[in-house]
């Protein structure tokens, strides 16, 4: 076979593995966007009772007279929380669960890659919760009057997408901690979940926490993403934590870290689950 004949083979390889995985990814996404129209409850879970606690803090911050704009900055971290909660509990928990209903066999056997699936996971959750995002930005604002002054949308959305990527990328490598640990990881992330909303920084500054402190939480993409977009949305009066392209260089550097490390992991569940029959790093 010629060299010419070698790069054709591989291009056309390269472009079936391609279409493969945007068809997997539109075929994950599916059944998540149906679920949500199917089972409107899920918005009272997702969008009432985090509403609530943005009411609570804002009325907090109302009564202790603080700027206005104060109240925008936890409607926008009560926002976020979605994410949070959709990456922790339907995104990173899900393979553990398709293993319980008997899908995860099928997934290991089938062409596509396992960060595809996850992949497809991930969008389809994301668009549903950024619908829920949007409507706790929205009806916050509406009952406090908060007004926006967004200093660049194309960075605006471009430090949303990066936040969203590195956030989905550690949902990924988390799910495969689950199936790797099992029950220990459910413990610890029922442990952390509370410890992660104060690191972050959802209803306050991350610079009171101090450098260290405020460093350490760095590690977890919303703690830049959500610095950097309330600069770009309040840029009078936040006291950021880093100035704003460092926090897009931190976010680009999360996103690169934990989608290599995602990749990674999944390629030991692979071998484990094909060469040695199982799926964790202990007999169970």
């Amino acid at each position: 076979m010629s060299s010419s004949e070698i790069a054709e083979s591989a291009e056309m390889s390269w472009r079936q593995n391609l279409q493969l995985g945007l068809r997997t990814i539109i075929g994950r996404a599916y059944p998540r966007l149906v679920m949500a129209l199917r089972n409107p409850e899920w918005f009272f879970y997702d969008v009432a009772l985090p509403l609530l606690r943005v009411v609570a803090f804002a009325l907090v911050y109302q009564a202790l007279k603080a700027p206005q704009q104060y109240i925008g900055f936890i409607i926008l971290g009560g926002a976020m929380t979605a994410f949070w909660l959709n990456v922790l509990w339907m995104m990173a928990g899900q393979l553990h669960w398709e293993r319980s209903t008997g899908n995860l066999e099928l997934y290991l056997m089938a062409p596509p890659s396992m960060l595809w699936i996850l992949a497809g996971m991930a969008f389809g959750g994301m668009i549903s919760t950024c619908v829920r995002a949007f409507l706790i930005v929205a009806v916050g604002s509406l009952l406090f009057h908060v007004v926006y002054q967004i200093v660049s949308l194309p960075l605006l959305l471009l430090v949303f997408l990066l936040t969203l990527v590195a956030l989905y990328g550690l949902g990924s490598m988390l799910a495969s901690l689950y199936l790797l640990y099992n029950r220990e990881v459910w413990m610890l992330l029922d442990v952390i979940q509370e410890p992660v909303s104060l690191l972050t920084g959802f209803y306050f500054p991350v610079r009171t926490l101090g450098g260290l402190v405020g460093g350490i939480a760095s590690l977890i993409p919303l703690t830049l993403g959500l610095d950097a977009m309330r600069q770009l949305l309040f840029p009078h009066g936040w006291p950021s934590f880093l100035p704003l392209n460092i926090e897009m260089v931190g976010q680009a550097a999360l996103v690169i870290l934990f989608l290599v490390t995602a990749a990674w992991s999944f390629k030991v569940i692979e071998r484990l689950a094909k060469v040695e029959g199982r799926l964790s790093l202990k007999w169970q």
